[in-house]
């Protein structure tokens, strides 16, 4: 599972405003995240890279962490949040009283923006060596645990891959798997 973060960079040194999660109307993500934008709001929609088998092939896609819904942050002690509700492509805020939208926890969102900021094509791992254990994160073996057996200079690793009860041999570059 590889990360990539909005295009957009933070501001952490501004405390008034706090994050809120939209949920965008079906199909309309790109549409609500391009309207609250140019409104001046600051979003964040973490995103993962999938490998999808389809017809006999594989093939990687970009989705949303969290389909459907975008992290806007706001300021509620002025107004303009409220135009949230009313940008065209959102469904609503969520939330959970009647007045006040829902408030994401601030280390949530930190959490998330140091997890998922590393950027679609991460530098490979530097500190495996022969018995680390990995996950592999892109190609036909994704979401797999593996054993590397041996690291070539090429950014190319050999794993071992625990099929069916039997160790399979396979190469992989080093940036299609992670630490475990």
């Amino acid at each position: 599972m590889n990360q990539v973060l909005s295009h957009r960079q933070f501001d952490d040194a501004d405390t008034s405003k706090v994050w809120l999660l939209a949920q965008a109307k079906p199909n309309m993500l790109p549409r609500a995240q391009h309207n609250l934008e140019n409104q001046g709001f600051r979003l964040f929609i973490p995103q993962i890279r999938e490998t999808r088998r389809s017809g006999g092939r594989f093939s990687e896609k970009i989705s949303p962490l969290f389909p459907g819904y975008v992290f806007v942050q706001a300021d509620l002690s002025s107004g303009p949040w409220r135009k949230i509700n009313s940008t065209y492509g959102v469904s609503r805020l969520v939330s959970f009283t009647r007045d006040r939208p829902a408030i994401v926890p601030a280390d949530l969102i930190t959490d998330l923006r140091s997890r998922f900021s590393a950027g679609m094509d991460t530098p490979p791992e530097d500190s495996l060596a022969a018995g680390s254990e990995v996950q592999i994160i892109h190609g036909p073996f994704a979401g797999f645990a593996a054993k590397v057996e041996s690291v070539a200079a090429n950014d190319r690793i050999w794993l071992l891959l625990d099929v069916l009860g039997r160790e399979t041999r396979l190469s992989a570059d080093k940036r299609s798997v992670m630490r475990a």
